[in-house]
């Protein structure tokens, strides 16, 4: 004949079985939703750190836009960014005078720059943008 407190015992285990099977799955979906969201943000601030490289580089004399182009692309290939399309306004640096503006925007999609097959983050873009003022 079993004791009685053992048979309490064993029903607790598998209660606490139980329990972990059901929040398991909300578990790991909370994990992988913060490594999604926490790659988003990297990306968006590989986005900025790109634009404002090549916003710097648009001023300076004698800069060309595929030179602006070359300096966020590059910064984006060392941090893996993936996908992304550089814009530079006004498109020619050398014609643009002094005291004007000078526009750089960056732009990837998410889809490409996703860590997991789920992609809590599908079908956008991240974009960024800087100006600066052609001082020389």
């Amino acid at each position: 004949m079993k004791h009685p407190i053992r048979q309490i015992r064993s029903g607790r285990r598998g209660i606490a079985a139980t329990e972990f099977a059901v929040c398991l799955p909300v578990l790991m979906l909370l994990l992988l939703g913060m490594l999604e969201a926490c790659s988003m943000i990297f990306i968006k601030q590989s986005l900025a750190s790109a634009a404002y490289e090549g916003a710097h580089t648009a001023v300076a004399p004698g800069a060309t836009a595929t030179d602006v182009r070359r300096a966020c692309l590059d910064l984006l290939t060392d941090r893996r960014v993936r996908g992304a399309s550089v814009s530079v306004l006004p498109g020619d640096p050398l014609g643009v005078p002094e005291g004007q503006f000078m526009e750089v925007h960056v732009s990837a999609g998410t889809d490409a720059n996703s860590l997991l097959p789920l992609r809590f983050f599908r079908g956008r873009t991240l974009t960024a943008s800087a100006s600066m003022m052609k001082e020389i």
